[in-house]
Order: C-alpha cells, then sequence, then structure tokens
C-alpha cells in the first residue's frame, strides 16, 4: 500500500462523508419493493447491504462478542451482525449515515480506507441491481483499490487476478502484469472486489481471463 500522508487521509475522510451523505440521500428515496431487491452481495437484500454500512463503527468489545457469537468466522459475524441490524426500520438506516458524516470512528483493526472501501462498493452493490445510477469519484476509487491490490483480506486480488494488468481510463491508476483490462476507475474496484458486474464496464483482451476468475453468481446463501 502507497505511504498515507495527512492530506491522503483529510481526502480519504472527506470521500467517506460525502458518499455517506449521498448514500443516505438514496436509501431515504427506497420503495418497499426496492429494499427487498437481492444486492450484489450474495443472500443479501439491499436491506442487509444498507444495515452493514451502518456498522463501521463498531467497538472493540462489540466486534469480540459477535466474533464469539460468529464462533470465530470472520464471514459468520460479518454475515450475522448485518442480519441483525437489517431487523431496523428500513428510516433508520439513512439517519445513522447521516450522523456518521463528520466522524473520524472506525472499527478495530483496519485503516481509514476499509470504510472507504465499504461505501463504494456497496454503494454499487445496492444501486446496479436497483438500476439506479450512482457514479464512483475516480480518485476516491483509487484510494480504495491502492488498499485493496494486491493483498488486502479478503479480496486477495494479486493473488485471486495474477496475469492481468488493469489500467483505469478515468484516473491515472494501473495494477498488475500481463494481458490488459481497462475501464473506468470505480468498474475497476468492483472486480477487484471480486464483483462481476464490474466487468460490464470493462474491455481489453485480459477481459475473458478476468470472467473466469471472477465468482460466477448463485443462489441466495
Amino acid at each position: 500500500m502507497p505511504q498515507t500522508t495527512a492530506q491522503n487521509l483529510d481526502d480519504v475522510w472527506q470521500a467517506i462523508d460525502e458518499q455517506r451523505a449521498s448514500l443516505a440521500d438514496l436509501l431515504g428515496d427506497l420503495s418497499e419493493r426496492e429494499w427487498e431487491t437481492p444486492s450484489l452481495c450474495k443472500g443479501w437484500r439491499v436491506r442487509e447491504v444498507a444495515a452493514h454500512l451502518t456498522l463501521s463503527h463498531a467497538t472493540v468489545p462489540a466486534v469480540a462478542w459477535a466474533m464469539i457469537r460468529a464462533r470465530g468466522s470472520f464471514d459468520r459475524m460479518v454475515r450475522d451482525t448485518a442480519r441483525r441490524r437489517a431487523r431496523l426500520p428500513v428510516e433508520a438506516y439513512a439517519q445513522i449515515l447521516r450522523a456518521m458524516v463528520g466522524s473520524r470512528r472506525k472499527a478495530p483493526g483496519v485503516t481509514p480506507l476499509e470504510p472507504l472501501i465499504d461505501v463504494l462498493v456497496h454503494g454499487q452493490d445496492i444501486t446496479i441491481p436497483l438500476h439506479r445510477n450512482r457514479p464512483v469519484p475516480p480518485r476516491a476509487a483509487a484510494l480504495a483499490a491502492d488498499r485493496v491490490w494486491p493483498n488486502l483480506f479478503p479480496f486477495r486480488a494479486g493473488r485471486r487476478l495474477a496475469g492481468i494488468r488493469f489500467t483505469a481510463t478515468d484516473c491515472d491508476w494501473s495494477a498488475g502484469e500481463g494481458v490488459t483490462v481497462e475501464g473506468p476507475m470505480g468498474a475497476i474496484l468492483l472486480v477487484l472486489t471480486g464483483r462481476p458486474a464490474g466487468t460490464a464496464q470493462l474491455s481489453g483482451p485480459g477481459l475473458p481471463l478476468l470472467m473466469s476468475r471472477l465468482p460466477a453468481p448463485g443462489p441466495p446463501e
């Protein structure tokens, strides 16, 4: 990961604030049917994704207790906490996100870039299935991708997507070695985090290899 300067951190938190505020506006506009729509996250409705995004201020004791309840499984902990949070009235999620704007709190054990990844990627997890346009800021997506590439858990993008060189067409960003895939930075961030939907905006000779490395859509968990 490139060295993070104080200016970069300011940029990261500003991007997080902007994304949380705009996503809160979007959530406040969803219909009952849209809340129940399957998201890009396997087994999660839009409701669970929104719920998950409100959990990034979890305290150390809360995370420890959630891990105990999940019997030490990180994936189960993330899934179960989102499902429990999804019991709130849908009106609550926009309110919680707006209240988070301006805060610099984050979950234990992560950098400020993880909440940026979350709000950028999960914003697309929500809006793409709803056919709602939500532009991804290229600079913010590049900062997030610098954290994801190459080895951030659970994505391990450098290993999973070895042999492919990614090049953004809307900002100065590239990573990897091999056959080229190019397109908007937001779409690249989606595929680095395992979302096949990002390939719709990408092109290049490496696209068939990329698609073979991404998970196929499956039934809900």
